[in-house]
Formats: structure tokens, C-alpha cells, sequence
């Protein structure tokens, strides 16, 4: 059972600074603890609820996320590593990975302070730039990691392996390597499949691929990707999860590999995937 609950807010989205007062007053009102990060209590006026550092995450019970996916994609990023389960609140467009709504604020703190939920695990992905036998850049991601051309009519070459075992080859945008939470994300627009959250799996599909027959491939989640990717010039790159980028160099080799920390999110045990599936994919 909660007691401490942390606030992410992303500040960007409109009324997000009166929703997470309201959210504060919530948990008070339900004999909860609020903290806070520094930027959200100043705007708030609240620095008597500010917790700064790894502070915040050592002293949260659980946390709330207040904006869209992309919110919630940025925590699980940062907090994965602290086993902290998170709790997305939709203030966003399509919020897909959120399990809470403004107008259901009271009922979200009462749930969790009463623990009427369950937990749901999922698998993230580390990825490393190897370049001349070093790694250069690593990243971990809770939805895919990207690695494709950035400019438009411009091909890249790309070389797939599973387990140093070549899996396909071939010119085109790119290829994206995803989670099976990333499976409704970048890969689904692709063509890829839409796999359940709770399997544990690696989605590989490619971009526009310039070749008659290639096609999506789902692999263990224990397995080893490596990609490398060639190009007569320089307008290539890696993204993790649509916000970290990294530029790549014709040559580089991006290793993707099972993350050893997971993101644990909360959830309700009336909401069924496929009835949130057709609802957000649906727009609704």
C-alpha cells in the first residue's frame, strides 16, 4: 500500500499545474504524503513538499505521472532502475500507457492508497553504439530504439543480426527494434505486429525497406540484436524511444539487448488490453 506518492508533471501541457494541485489535494485529503520535484513546487508555491535529487525516488512509495506518453516514457527512463511503480495520469493526446484521467483523480488516489490495483512489469531494451571496438553510447528504453536516415529520398544499408546469426540485409529507411509495449508505438505504423505487454519478446521491423520480401520478425527477449548500418553519407542516427537521439556514423554497429531493469506500471483490473487498444487506436 502507497503512502508516499511522488508527482512528475510535465509543465508543458495545459492545466497541468492545477491538476496536480487538485492531485495534491487529493492524496492529503485521503491521508497520503505528497512530494514533489523543486520545478513543480515553485510553480505550485509549494516548497514545503519539495524533495530533490534521488531523494525523490528513494522516498516515494509510488509515482504519479502527470502528461502523455511521452511523460511517461521520459520516467520510465529515469526511475526504472529504483523498482518504483508508476501510475500514468493522461493529460496528453493519446496516452496509451496512462490508466488514470483528470476527472478520476479522487477515485486514482483512493484505489492506490487502498491498494486495488495490480502491478504490470515490462520489459525495456539497453542499447550501445559500438564504433571502432567502443561503446560510445548507451541508452536503455522502454518503447524501441530506432536507427534509420534522417533525410527524406536518402537510403541507408542495414544488416541485421539475432545472436551473430545474419537475419537480413537491406537498403532503406531503417529498422526499428521494439518492446512489446513499443509494439503499439513507431513499429505498429511500420507494419509491425501488436504483440500483449506482458510477453516477453523483441520486435524487429524494418522502415520502407527497398527489397520485395522483408518483413517484420518477432525474437526472444534473451536474444542479441545487432545492427549494422552503412551509408555513402552522414544524415543517419539512433532514437530510444522517440526523445533520445544519437548520430550515427556509416560503419556503427547499435547492439540491442534485454534492459536489466524494468518499468513497473499500475493498473486496474477492469481494463482489458484489447478494450484499450481499440479505443486509443480508434481516437477515441
Amino acid at each position: 500500500m502507497a503512502q508516499t506518492i511522488g508527482l512528475v508533471v510535465n509543465h508543458t501541457k495545459a492545466n497541468a499545474e492545477a491538476i496536480a494541485s487538485r492531485l495534491i489535494a487529493a492524496i492529503t485529503r485521503c491521508q497520503g504524503q505528497p512530494i514533489i520535484e523543486a520545478r513543480t513546487a515553485e510553480a505550485l508555491g509549494r516548497p514545503d513538499l519539495a524533495v530533490t535529487g534521488n531523494d525523490f525516488a528513494e522516498r516515494a512509495d509510488m509515482i504519479f505521472v502527470l502528461g502523455g506518453d511521452g511523460t511517461l516514457l521520459g520516467a520510465a527512463r529515469r526511475f526504472s532502475s529504483f523498482n518504483i511503480p508508476m501510475l500514468g495520469i493522461n493529460i496528453g493526446h493519446l496516452g496509451f500507457l496512462s490508466e488514470a484521467e483528470p476527472q478520476d483523480l479522487e477515485m486514482a488516489v483512493i484505489r492506490v492508497l487502498n491498494g486495488d490495483f495490480y502491478l504490470e512489469r515490462r520489459m525495456m531494451l539497453e542499447t550501445c553504439v559500438w564504433r571502432d571496438a567502443t561503446c560510445v553510447h548507451r541508452s536503455i528504453g522502454l518503447n524501441d530504439a530506432g536507427i534509420g536516415k534522417g533525410s527524406f529520398a536518402r537510403m541507408i544499408g542495414v544488416k541485421i543480426y539475432v545472436d551473430d546469426n545474419l537475419y537480413d540485409e537491406f537498403s532503406g529507411d531503417g529498422v526499428i527494434v521494439s518492446t512489446p509495449t513499443g509494439s503499439t508505438a513507431y513499429s505498429l505504423s511500420c507494419g509491425g505486429p501488436i504483440v500483449l505487454p506482458h510477453m516477453q519478446v523483441i520486435i524487429l521491423t524494418p522502415i520502407c525497406a527497398h527489397k520485395l520480401v522483408a518483413r517484420p520478425c518477432v525474437i526472444g527477449a534473451e536474444q542479441k540484436v545487432r545492427v549494422n548500418v552503412t551509408a555513402s553519407h552522414s544524415d543517419l542516427g539512433l532514437t530510444v524511444d522517440g526523445q533520445v537521439g544519437f548520430p550515427l556514423q556509416s560503419g556503427d554497429d547499435v547492439v540491442v539487448t534485454r534492459a536489466a531493469s524494468e518499468t513497473i506500471l499500475v493498473r486496474w483490473q477492469e481494463r482489458a488490453f484489447f478494450s484499450i487498444l481499440q479505443s486509443k487506436l480508434r481516437g477515441e
